[in-house]
Order: C-alpha cells, then structure tokens, then sequence
C-alpha cells in the first residue's frame, strides 16, 4: 500500500511541475527574440550579443536596428546605451 502512495504522490508532483513549468514565458515569445536574433547572427560572441540586445530592445520599447552591424540612427535609444565604462552597450 505505502508503494501504491508513493507513486501516485510522485505522479501527481510530477504533473503539477509539469503544468507550472509550461506556462512560464520563453525568450523566443518576446518582440525581441526575433529582432535580437538577426543583429546577432554574425556575432563571434552570440550569447553575449544576444543577451545585451534583448536587454537593449526591452528598454528601447522593442527597437532594434536593422541588419546584422550599424544603422543604430534607427533606434537612438538603443545608439545612446552606455554601458559602465561609457562604451555603446547594445551591439
């Protein structure tokens, strides 16, 4: 019997984490993933460059500039970003 009970405490568990873990927001569900992912494409570093442009874009109301380098006079909120040590922050 206390075997029977363990399984179906694991079943059930297992079940709730899977429900709540489903409906979590992912990346690729943000106005940025897309944008973020073509600037980066080129990135020799693309974590990084992907992690500072979703950042960027979030602050920029969903502005991204376009192509993969430059073009940053689209989105001036996204050119003035500096980061700590006064460099552009967004790639």
């Amino acid at each position: 019997m206390k075997m029977k009970s363990a399984v179906l405490r694991f079943f059930l568990v297992s079940l709730l984490l899977s429900s709540s873990l489903s409906m979590l927001p992912t990346a690729d569900s943000s106005p940025c993933f897309g944008k973020c992912n073509m600037r980066c494409s080129k990135a020799r570093i693309h974590d990084r460059c992907l992690k500072y442009c979703n950042i960027c874009c979030e602050k920029c109301n969903y502005c991204v500039p376009s192509g993969t380098y430059g073009n940053k006079d689209e989105c001036p909120c996204y050119r003035d970003m500096k980061n700590s040590k006064g460099g552009p922050k967004c790639p």
